[in-house]
C-alpha cells in the first residue's frame, strides 16, 4: 500500500505555506467578509486578462450572474459541451436558458466547432467553451462562428488559468471569461470564482449583480477554513482507520462544506448569488501571485505521463508538456475496475469526472436537459477516461510510483 495517498481531492493545494497563511487569516474574523484583498483580486485579475473582473463565491454563480446580466431570456439558448460538469447547466438554468450540447473531440475533450454549430438556432445567445483539464478549446474556430452568427463566446477556464508562458489561445477571444477558485482549481481559495468582461454595457449589469449578492454567514466561512486544517490533519493518515474516520465524522455532522449541494446534483440552483468572502480572496490572491510555479509544476508532471505514454495513443493527441494540465487524462479500458483495485493500495483516482456526459455520476439527468445518445463520442470518452493528478501537492516521485502500478494495473486486467 501506498502510505501518502495519492489522490485529486484531498486538499491537493494545502502544504504548510498555505496552513500558515490560512491561520493567519482564521485569526482575522473581521476580514473574513470584507476586505482589501477583494478589491486587490480584482484589479489583479483584470490587468492580467485586460477585462472588468468581478468575484462571486463560486464559478457556477459567476457564470449564472453574467448570463443575468446579458438580460437571458426564458428559453433562450445556449451551447455548452457534453462532457462537463452539472454546475454549468444549473447555471444556465437558473438564469432563466435552456443549455444545448454538441458533442466533443476525443482529441482535446472540447467541443466540435463543427457540431456546435450545427446546434445553433434563431435562439442561440452564447457558446460556452470549456478547457476541459486544461487542454485548450478551439477558440479561434469558435471565435469565427460567434462573429458569424452575431452570438457571444464564453470560455470556461474553471480548470486553467494561463500565466505569462501561455497557452496563448486561453483567455485571449472570449467576449467573456469565468474561473473557478475551489479546492482542486489552477489557484484556490477553497471556495470563490471571478467574471471577466469585455463588454462595457454587460459590465454595468454585472454591478448590478455584484450588489445584490448575499454574505457568506461567518458560521459557512468558519466551517471553509477550517477546511485545510482538516485534509492537512486527515490526509496521511487516510490509509489507516484515523483519516477515514474523521472526515466521515465531520461530513455526518455537516461541518464539511460540499462541493455541490444534493439539491445542485438534483438540477437546483438558486439565481442570487453571494459574495466572495475576503477570507478566501486573500488564500487566491497568495496562489495568483506564484500562479507560474503553480503552473510550472503541472507542466512537470504532465511531461512525466508525456514521456510515459508517448508512444501510445490512450491520450487526447493535442495534449504538449507546455500545458499546465489540472489532471492528465487517459483512455483505459475497465477504467472502473482499475480505480477500484486502486483505492485498495491508497491511490484515489475517482475525482467525479468518469463514466458520465454530465458530471458527477449519479445525478439526476433529467434536469440537465441531456438526452442520452445525443453525443456519441463524450458518452465513449467519459467511459474511459481515468485521470492522473497533476495537483501541487502531487510528487514527480509519487507520479513515477502511480505509472509503475497502473502499469501493473492494466496488464494484469489485459
Amino acid at each position: 500500500m501506498v502510505l501518502t495517498p495519492i489522490h485529486h481531492s484531498f486538499a491537493p493545494h494545502v502544504n504548510i505555506s498555505y496552513i500558515i497563511r490560512t491561520l493567519m487569516i482564521i485569526l482575522a474574523p473581521w476580514k473574513w467578509r470584507r476586505g482589501k484583498s477583494q478589491t486587490k483580486l480584482e484589479s489583479e485579475l483584470s490587468k492580467k486578462f485586460n477585462a472588468d473582473c468581478f468575484l462571486f463565491s463560486s464559478g457556477r454563480e459567476s457564470l449564472c450572474a453574467l448570463l443575468r446580466a446579458m438580460k437571458l431570456q426564458n428559453g433562450e439558448e445556449v451551447i455548452v459541451q457534453s462532457y462537463t460538469c452539472v454546475a454549468v447547466p444549473n447555471a444556465i438554468h437558473a438564469a432563466g436558458g435552456v443549455p444545448v450540447y454538441a458533442d466533443i473531440d476525443r482529441e482535446t475533450l472540447n467541443l466540435t466547432p463543427e457540431d456546435c454549430e450545427a446546434k445553433i438556432t434563431n435562439h442561440t445567445r452564447a457558446i460556452i467553451c470549456q478547457h476541459t483539464f486544461g487542454i485548450p478549446s478551439d477558440t479561434k474556430a469558435l471565435r469565427e462562428i460567434c462573429d458569424r452568427h452575431n452570438i457571444v463566446l464564453i470560455e470556461d477556464c474553471a480548470h486553467i488559468m494561463p500565466d505569462e508562458s501561455g497557452p496563448e489561445s486561453v483567455c485571449t477571444r472570449g467576449d467573456f471569461i469565468f474561473f473557478s477558485f475551489g479546492r482542486d482549481k489552477a489557484i484556490s481559495g477553497i471556495t470563490g470564482g471571478a467574471i471577466l468582461s469585455r463588454n462595457n454595457y454587460t459590465s454595468l449589469q454585472l454591478r448590478a449583480e455584484r450588489a445584490r449578492a448575499e454574505q457568506l454567514s461567518y458560521f459557512t466561512i468558519l466551517r471553509l477554513l477550517s477546511y485545510p486544517f482538516i485534509y492537512f490533519i486527515a490526509r496521511p493518515f487516510y490509509g489507516l482507520f484515523f483519516g477515514k474516520a474523521l472526515l466521515f465524522s465531520l461530513k455526518k455532522i455537516g461541518w464539511m462544506v460540499p462541493i455541490l449541494t444534493d439539491k445542485e446534483k438534483e438540477g437546483d440552483q438558486s439565481p442570487i448569488p453571494c459574495h466572495l468572502p475576503n477570507a478566501c480572496a486573500y488564500l487566491a490572491l497568495t496562489q495568483l501571485k506564484k500562479l507560474k510555479k503553480l503552473n510550472d509544476h503541472r507542466r512537470k508532471l504532465t511531461k512525466v505521463y508525456l514521456d510515459q505514454y508517448s508512444n501510445t495513443r490512450i491520450f487526447p493527441s493535442q495534449i504538449t508538456t507546455d500545458l499546465p494540465l489540472q489532471k492528465f487524462p487517459l483512455f483505459i479500458h475497465n477504467a472502473d475496475e482499475i480505480r477500484s483495485k486502486l483505492k485498495q493500495k491508497n491511490i484515489h483516482l475517482s475525482d467525479g469526472w468518469t463514466g458520465c456526459v454530465v458530471c458527477p455520476e449519479g445525478i439526476d439527468l433529467d434536469p440537465t436537459n441531456y438526452t442520452p445518445g445525443s453525443d456519441p463520442m463524450a458518452e465513449a470518452a467519459c467511459e474511459k477516461i481515468m485521470s492522473l493528478p497533476t495537483h501541487p501537492s502531487m510528487s514527480r516521485k509519487q507520479a513515477k510510483k502511480l505509472i509503475k502500478v497502473l502499469m501493473a494495473q492494466v496488464l494484469a486486467g489485459s
